[in-house]
């Protein structure tokens, strides 16, 4: 959207017509309100952006199908320019055709639209009528009344000259014959009353009148979307007299941002559009004892109570004052507007109240989604990032780790899944008409997706869920549509909902990477994997509550599959779906696990006091869940897990490296991308599925325990040496092995407890030298290694029994490390 400049805002209502309550449409379910279908279509006007046009800005629906509309909006009109006896006021527009057309009610049993003939030509007969008024200085019409000005209209089909006959009605015949001869032939070419014979305006603008005028006007080229395959800087002028420019800045920094960043602004600042309508009468209410009838039927008919006055059409425009969000954003400065994205400085620009901001950078996310000031600042800062994608997309990562501002979070998102390139013309490519078998399916689902939200509810937005849906099943020939696949659809719906190829391209890319081969047609191996390395996840951070699911047979077959397939769209509404995915985006496709635990974790003391049938119960209808706490501990989670330990050989393949020494790269735990790990010859190996169900406690990779060891390997399997570093360990190692063969080889710092004598008969740890070190150690990573597979499995599941978190087994035991030159032997005593 342009900027605001020298512009202001405004608003005005209207009454949707109303449905009655009592009927349903052909798929047996209630009509959609007439102020939805309104709300749907009407997103597309947001999209119309030209210097010389008022910009759509919103539209909200509020009770008795109100619907309240702002826009752009500019004090002085042509009503006002006609007072000052300049020319125009508000005439006749409509074309003839559109007279004739009358009015066409539709409803849900119509099974498509009739087209309606109101169009381009249109315009060109509402110009042709404004134009007019313009050259003879008077207003058309005004001597009859509607009915009267209508039947005009339809009978200049039988006038060969529509110009002369509306001159010597209007008494303007010689003011219209000393006109140009080039306006007159404009003239009528604009009032040719059969459309088949008007110009387009793409036609009307190669009459030569407009030749003389082109040349005044700088022509307009709509900004090239942030998405393209088209340079974004290719129309950029630099002005020859910078100097000139310092000039004409500004000092007024709020008008130089977009016209949607102001108004979001303002409703952060308290705007209130029903209140501003209120003060100016606008709306006017009744106490509800005077709108009740004076005599009803038993069928609910009603007499004897006029027609509310305040629900007539009234297209008075209230402009809304900026003063309140100016006062709110008095204290901040002007280098906020133009944040240095080069400076190594803190996420937040510089203000007079940079104090109050960083405080605010503190405080809760749903706080600092409301903070006016704190919001402008990310707001800009994002703005001027995502303007410089991709160059700039590891700041936006890093600025993302600290919050994404709602507003700009569609494109946020789409830089974070790394989304580049021609996406319109992918998305255009793409057949989304010719009928598939798939289409019965996705029209079942559609109506029962999120349908609480207003504009995912609207016809129209039925209608974009058709075309992404369809157009991601078409694109993707190797996968199939499953149920929940809608859900996924919908947060990129709902963000990006007037550029359905941005909402198709991020899901297209969001799905490879955390789904991926989920949409297979037989995904059962898929599902299976994933679930059984969620099981050992509950064990590893929570053994507590996984012996107890364990004991119950609460597996979760029965509750996390439409966690895991909709990636918890199916489970919780929209706005809690963009908190938790503003940071499942930063992590890898191991993260939901990590959620997935965390919500468990919120239900814990619940879960661990009932049994199986009240936890199907509980899970049939989830309570609510506090998504800034399940984020918090979801991060913390993963900060815990080994990256190797959530391997799946099912997941997407990591993608190469340009770095073939072997040595793995030092990414923190929760990194900017973190990236998935190339397979090494120190990586996990993959195992059956069976023998994966068998283990309780999971699996890392020898790489991952020589990062937790803090070793370091001078080179490709060279010998290592210890990292001097003060820090307490942060991990056990426990070798299980007798002790003739740890005495021959083990890895620094790790203990021995034989298998064989490790456990009593009553399952407990038998007493020895190193069972207090063990336990001083609850609650950190604990290592088993051992020579035998089975043993270590069992070992790490007797010790998840007796409540020890975080328990994990090498993989491929010791074997993987000997050689590497890992391996130490004790100095011989003398």
């Amino acid at each position: 959207m342009f900027p605001l400049k020298d512009a202001e805002m405004g608003a005005f209502t209207f009454f949707a017509s109303a449905l009655p309550h009592d009927v349903c449409g052909s798929n047996g379910l209630p009509l959609t309100p007439n102020s939805i279908k309104i709300l749907g279509r009407f997103q597309i006007l947001k999209t119309i952006t030209h210097p010389r046009l008022c910009q759509y800005v919103d539209i909200s629906r509020g009770k008795h199908e109100r619907l309240v509309v702002v826009a752009e909006h500019c004090e002085q009109s042509l009503e006002d320019l006609l007072r000052e006896g300049k020319p125009v006021r508000y005439p006749s527009y409509l074309a003839p055709e559109v007279i004739a057309q009358g009015i066409f009610k539709t409803n849900d049993h119509v099974p498509s639209e009739k087209p309606l003939p109101s169009g381009p030509k249109s315009d060109v007969w509402s110009l042709g009528i404004i134009l007019f008024e313009l050259c003879v200085g008077r207003k058309l019409f005004q001597s009859l009344d509607i009915s009267e000005r209508l039947k005009f209209l339809l009978t200049l089909d039988c006038i060969d000259d529509t110009i002369i006959v509306l001159a010597e009605e209007h008494g303007c015949l010689d003011i219209i014959k000393e006109l140009p001869e080039n306006v007159i032939d404009l003239l009528k070419k604009c009032l040719t009353f059969h459309p088949s014979k008007r110009p387009t305006p793409d036609e009307l603008m190669q009459d030569n009148v407009f030749s003389e005028v082109s040349p005044l006007y700088t022509p307009f080229t709509k900004p090239t979307s942030l998405f393209s395959s088209s340079l974004r800087c290719a129309d950029l002028t630099l002005p020859e007299d910078i100097s000139q420019l310092c000039k004409d800045l500004s000092s007024d920094y709020l008008a130089e941002r977009s016209i949607e960043e102001v108004y979001y602004l303002w409703c952060l600042a308290g705007g209130d559009l029903e209140k501003e309508l209120v003060n100016k009468e606008i709306i006017r209410s009744k106490p509800p004892i005077c709108t009740l009838p004076n005599f009803l039927f038993e069928d609910g008919e009603s007499f004897g109570q006029g027609r509310d006055r305040s629900s007539l059409l009234d297209d008075t425009t209230v402009t809304l004052s900026l003063c309140q969000l100016r006062n709110r954003l008095k204290d901040v400065d002007g280098e906020a507007f133009y944040p240095l994205l080069e400076d190594d400085q803190s996420n937040l620009p510089h203000s007079n109240s940079n104090n109050e901001l960083s405080a605010a950078a503190t405080l809760p996310l749903i706080i600092r989604e409301r903070d006016t000031e704190y919001q402008l600042n990310r707001i800009i800062l994002f703005d001027r990032l995502l303007k410089a994608y991709p160059y700039k997309k590891n700041q936006i990562w890093k600025e993302a780790r600290v919050d994404i501002p709602p507003l700009m979070r569609g494109f946020t998102w789409a830089a974070l899944l790394g989304v580049e390139g021609a996406i319109h013309a992918k998305y255009d490519a793409i057949d989304k008409d010719t009928p598939i078998p798939t289409d019965r399916q996705i029209e079942v689902d559609i109506p029962r997706c999120h349908q609480y939200d207003e504009l995912l509810s609207s016809p129209e937005g039925h209608a974009k869920f058709r075309r992404v849906l369809k157009a991601w099943v078409v694109s993707h020939p190797d996968l199939v549509y499953w149920q929940g696949l809608d859900s996924l659809c919908a947060p990129f719906l709902y963000l990006n909902f007037n550029n359905e190829a941005l909402a198709y391209a991020c899901m297209s890319a969001f799905i490879p990477k955390y789904l991926y081969n989920f949409f297979l047609k037989d995904n059962s191996h898929v599902i299976q994997e994933y679930l059984t390395v969620f099981s050992q996840m509950i064990a590893f951070h929570d053994p507590e509550l996984s012996n107890h699911l364990n004991e119950i047979g609460f597996i979760p077959d029965l509750y996390a599959i439409p966690w895991f397939l909709t990636m918890f769209t199916h489970v919780f509404p929209l706005h809690k779906i963009f908190h938790l995915w503003d940071t499942l985006l930063l992590g890898n496709s191991s993260f939901p696990f990590c959620i997935g635990v965390a919500i468990l974790q919120q239900l814990r003391d619940r879960l661990l006091s009932n049994g199986f049938n009240e936890c199907i119960l509980l899970f049939s209808d989830l309570p609510e869940i506090d998504i800034e706490r399940c984020v918090r501990e979801s991060i913390n989670l993963f900060c815990w897990t080994p990256k190797s330990a959530t391997y799946r050989q099912h997941a997407q393949p990591p993608k190469p490296t340009s770095d073939s020494s072997g040595v793995r790269s030092s990414t923190p735990y929760f990194s900017t991308e973190c990236p998935d790990p190339p397979k090494t010859d120190l990586s996990r190996e993959s195992i059956p599925l069976n023998d994966l169900k068998s283990e309780v406690s999971p699996r890392i990779s020898a790489e991952d325990l020589i990062d937790l060891c803090e070793l370091t390997v001078t080179g490709h399997f060279k010998t290592p040496t210890k990292k001097t570093k003060s820090s307490k360990p942060k991990l056990l190692v426990v070798d299980i092995r007798n002790s003739e063969d740890f005495i021959r080889g083990h890895i620094s710092g790790s203990i021995n407890i034989p298998f064989s004598t490790a456990f009593t008969a009553e399952g407990e740890l038998t007493q020895g030298p190193y069972t207090a070190m063990l336990q001083s150690f609850k609650g950190k990573v604990i290592v088993i290694v051992g020579n035998v597979a089975k043993h270590t499995a069992e070992f790490a599941a007797h010790l998840a029994k007796m409540k020890y978190p975080r328990i994990c087994i090498l993989d491929g035991g010791i074997n993987k490390l000997k050689p590497t030159g890992l391996l130490t032997v004790p100095s011989p005593q003398i």
